[in-house]
């Protein structure tokens, strides 16, 4: 009885089938981040939640947390999830908005945009500038 010497890459077709790891999983707590000129958007995915069961907090203005909540003590949510994310430093807190529909949960968290830098315009200048301290 003759054996053949084990080569990897003629298995490597059993280990990339889509039959025993499908492309498309994803994890139940996963949040979809989405960052845009004007925005931060998280998108979770909580099908069968109500929407009176989902609570978005912001924590001491620097974290995000996405959680189900039961609404009354003596039962639970459909889905339990719970996801904190630490948010950039320049955003507007008081903007921050988030909508649910057809079982998808939109958080959006604006910017927060600061100007660099100013104009002046030359005709507002008078026209001799008066000397107020000299430069040491």
């Amino acid at each position: 009885m003759e054996f053949l010497p084990f080569h990897p890459s003629s298995w490597h077709f059993l280990f990339t089938s889509p039959l025993l790891v499908p492309y498309h999983f994803t994890p139940d707590n996963y949040v979809h981040w989405t960052e845009t000129p004007e925005s931060h958007i998280y998108s979770a995915n909580l099908p069968g939640v109500r929407k009176e069961e989902i609570r978005v907090e912001l924590e001491d203005s620097r974290y995000l947390i996405i959680r189900t909540e039961a609404i009354e003590e003596s039962t639970q949510p459909a889905k339990i999830f719970m996801r904190k994310f630490q948010l950039p430093g320049m955003i507007d807190v008081d903007g921050i908005s988030a909508g649910y529909e057809d079982g998808v949960l939109t958080v959006t968290v604006p910017r927060f945009f600061v100007r660099r830098g100013f104009y002046i315009d030359p005709g507002d200048l008078p026209e001799q500038l008066e000397l107020l301290a000299r430069a040491a």
